[in-house]
C-alpha cells in the first residue's frame, strides 16, 4: 500500500518534524481504523537513507492518519510516497 505525506503536523508557533500527515491510497474514515500499527518507509531519494515510523492515529475525517518516526523527517520529504508495510 502507498501513501502521500501531506504535510508535518504543526501547532501554532511550530511544527513537529518526526510527526507527518499521511494521505493513503483508496482508504476512507471506515477503513483508516485498519492500517493504525502498521510500519511507514520513506527514502531519500538522494542518499537512499531509510526513515522508519509507525501509524499511529487517524487525522480528520479524510481517511488521513498521523505517523511518528523515529528520526526527523527532511522537508524534502513533504509531497512524496511512502510505503506502508
Amino acid at each position: 500500500m502507498e501513501g502521500w505525506i501531506v504535510s508535518f503536523r504543526r501547532g501554532m508557533n511550530k511544527y513537529y518534524p518526526r510527526q507527518v500527515i499521511l494521505s493513503l491510497d483508496g482508504v476512507t474514515y471506515k477503513d483508516a481504523v485498519k492500517v493504525i500499527g502498521r510500519k511507514v518507509l520513506w527514502v531519500h531519494p538522494e542518499t537512499g537513507e531509510k526513515f522508519v515510523g509507525k501509524i499511529v492515529r487517524m487525522h480528520g475525517r479524510r481517511g488521513h492518519v498521523l505517523a511518528y518516526f523515529k528520526r526527523h523527517l527532511p522537508g524534502q520529504a513533504v509531497g512524496t510516497k511512502v510505503k506502508i508495510v
